[in-house]
């Protein structure tokens, strides 16, 4: 795969930052320098939010101050500056640095628990200071979509159209559990990064797709060692499971399928007889969606230069998995053939036992296309494979690409969320949620044509993974994967993201030098 030299030592490999020669093999933490805390705001324009629920918002978020403990150091960092912000050059560059201007509207949809603390965190140390940018604010928050019976959710989508670009914390799904502790009126949210995508899908008949990539990072071991190069899982965000009908059956009796065409009889298909209870289940998915689908998969494979795969069990359903092969071969053929084999990549489809067989024993380095729910437990996979499921991008998007939306592919990190509502230290892993940033800053930028815009999104990223890979900074779960369980060799959330603020700040000095 094709890497682009950006600093010396630092090369970008698709989603991933690959930091060679300086990186160590091993965990280690490292002193960092200081850390400035600028007071710049951009503005925002709040939507869909009463005035009661914006104060149960600052009551959220004081207690991300207030309950918070600081703990001992790790005894590398316990005499740096990163504590105490020392460090004249960096304050007096930031104070002389204008603010980015992001040419048009990003929308922002605010999630739950720990994750929409985080988030906070991340918007007030790494966008309110650095860019100018009208944020279209929707509060995606368990409680508010009650509320609002989900039109909060209906109404981000619709932003998300409008101007393009959103970027998304994550959000409770709840189960039975959730909806007695939240005291739910629905039984069912369907407030889900997959709900917003069919809400564009609605607007937009071809449907779309889930992207989820790696986050690559050297010093952090892999549990598929043999894994080099970025595996992206491309989710078909439509339709099968997840649109299905399931029921109980009661009893015995005769399970039918009916469709009747429009002005025409019905046909009846026998399913079962069955003899006692039992359970069914009904899905479908749409010939339109399948094409947008095969589309946005090819285009990522081209834009990327990566060969890829279609995965399927055609052999056993011939004609539901089998029209999936089938479209994706024709629109193949007939649209991308050329330009794959111009750039020396490929198309093949697989069995889907055959395609993670193969996953386990490759290096990496391709896209893989899959049906909703293969995709969705497959990224879990991949993402633990990497290291870590805090690792790990998610971006939805259209065939056409006028709308996307990225976010964290983690959810919202309950049990991290109890121990801070008690003021205990929280070790909570930020950098899926940057991205999350990231990637629609990136994708604002390309749509606005504003390359400083990414290229600051691209230095944030560059920032995040030195902080860990260079200089040994990392939250709990990263050092775990290292094999280190003492609390010398992990960071809080707020002194991981104190290093990349600090970090950030010395890669644009040195860019602004150059």
């Amino acid at each position: 795969m094709a890497a682009v030299r950006l600093t010396s030592g630092h090369f970008r490999q698709g989603c991933c930052w690959v930091i060679r020669s300086r990186c160590q093999p091993t965990c280690a933490s490292a002193s960092s320098s200081s850390v400035l805390n600028t007071g710049n705001r951009s503005f925002s324009t709040v939507v869909g939010r009463p005035a009661s629920i914006s104060a149960s918002l600052s009551s959220q978020s004081s207690l991300s101050s207030s309950a918070y403990v600081r703990p001992a150091l790790p005894n590398a960092l316990a005499h740096s500056s990163l504590v105490h912000g020392r460090n004249p050059f960096t304050r007096n560059m930031s104070a002389a640095r204008r603010k980015i201007v992001v040419k048009n509207p990003i929308v922002e949809l605010d999630g739950d628990e720990m994750t929409r603390i985080i988030w906070q965190d991340i918007k007030d140390k790494f966008i309110t200071p650095y860019l100018e940018v009208d944020l279209k604010y929707y509060d995606l928050g368990l409680e508010y979509r009650d509320q609002t019976d989900d039109q909060v959710t209906v109404d981000a989508a619709e932003a998300i159209k409008k101007y393009g670009v959103g970027v998304k914390c994550a959000t409770i799904t709840p189960d039975e559990a959730r909806v007695e502790e939240f005291k739910l009126k629905k039984s069912k949210s369907t407030t889900s990064s997959l709900y917003i995508l069919s809400r564009l899908a609605n607007i937009l008949p071809q449907g779309g797709t889930v992207f989820r990539e790696p986050i690559v990072i050297p010093r952090i071991p892999k549990l598929v060692p043999g894994w080099k190069k970025p595996i992206i899982i491309g989710r078909h965000a439509f339709g099968d499971q997840y649109r299905a009908t399931d029921r109980l059956i009661p009893g015995p009796g005769t399970l039918e399928l009916v469709y009747t065409p429009a002005g025409g009889e019905p046909e009846r298909i026998q399913v079962y007889d069955f003899k006692g209870p039992g359970i069914a289940q009904t899905q479908y998915n749409l010939d339109e969606s399948i094409r947008g689908f095969a589309h946005a998969s090819f285009k990522l494979a081209s834009l990327k230069s990566l060969p890829m795969y279609m995965s399927t069990k055609n052999t056993i359903l011939k004609k539901y998995d089998g029209r999936f092969k089938d479209i994706f071969q024709e629109i193949y053929d007939k649209e991308y053939k050329a330009d794959f084999e111009a750039k020396g990549i490929w198309y093949e489809h697989r069995l889907i036992d055959d395609m993670v067989a193969q996953m386990i024993k490759s290096e990496g380095g391709y896209v893989i296309a899959m049906k909703n729910y293969d995709g969705d437990v497959q990224s879990d996979i991949v993402a633990q494979g990497f290291g870590s499921l805090g690792l790990m991008t998610s971006t939805l998007t259209t065939p056409a690409g006028d709308a996307f939306e990225s976010e964290a592919a983690h959810g919202t990190v309950t049990r991290h969320y109890r121990e801070h509502q008690k003021g205990r230290e929280t070790s909570t892993n930020p950098i899926a949620s940057i991205f999350a940033w990231t990637r629609g800053l990136v994708r604002r930028g390309q749509l606005d044509e504003t390359p400083e815009v990414v290229n600051f999104a691209e230095q944030l990223e560059r920032a995040c993974v030195e902080v860990v890979d260079v200089e040994g900074i990392m939250t709990k779960d990263l050092a775990l994967a290292c094999g280190k369980k003492d609390r010398e060799s992990w960071v809080t959330t707020k002194e991981y993201l104190a290093a990349v603020e600090r970090r950030l700040q010395k890669n644009l000095g040195e860019e602004t030098k150059l």
